[in-house]
């Protein structure tokens, strides 16, 4: 049976969401071919036909989720209270919980480092197309300056959240996240350094 165009591409969709969704869960290398297909009904033959091999899928993958996270980004109000608001949520115990929804960076980031330059280009597009929305939302007026700062935020929430996840402890990653909060916030409220 032939497929239309936007069936194929719907299908491929349905692959690179749940993918995502997958690979954020249990790993990427927790993550076959076979599994992933069956997540969204399919055989593994039909994999075959969207993607190259699963270096492929992973990196569309983590472009894909990095794209949504800023789109994300993108609804919380360019001022103040709206990157407060941003933090605040993203160091969550809802997110920390739930890690199949949330941040790729935070569940990813150690095996990402692992994949091939395709997979960390992807990364590399996805976090500075983030960044530059976060440093937009931080300073609506001039996002230029604010962006090396606004990185270095993003890259202290990741790793607020990261171990708050591996702690077995949960009275301290509750309390790894609250002082996350705090020096994030601390961070945030800063005035940027004019760049050279």
């Amino acid at each position: 049976m032939r497929y239309s165009k936007e069936h194929k591409w719907a299908t491929r969709q349905r692959i690179i969401e749940a993918a995502g969704r997958r690979f954020k869960a249990d790993g990427i290398d927790g993550s076959g071919v076979a599994v992933l297909m069956a997540d969204v009904g399919l055989t593994n033959g039909a994999f075959y036909t969207h993607f190259d091999s699963k270096d492929d899928l992973v990196a569309t993958a983590v472009a894909h989720e990095l794209d949504e996270q800023r789109k994300g980004a993108a609804e919380f109000p360019p001022d103040q209270a709206g990157v407060e608001r941003l933090v605040r949520e993203y160091l969550s115990v809802e997110h920390r919980d739930d890690p199949e929804h949330g941040c790729p960076s935070a569940a990813l980031l150690d095996e990402i480092g692992r994949r091939p330059d395709a997979t960390k280009q992807a990364y590399t597009d996805g976090v500075l197309a983030f960044i530059g929305e976060f440093a937009a939302r931080r300073a609506p007026h001039d996002p230029q300056s604010a962006h090396a700062k606004s990185l270095s935020i993003y890259a202290a929430m990741v790793g607020t959240m990261q171990m708050s996840r591996a702690l077995a402890d949960r009275q301290l990653a509750d309390d790894v996240l609250e002082q996350g909060i705090r020096n994030v916030l601390m961070l945030v409220r800063a005035p940027d350094e004019a760049s050279d």
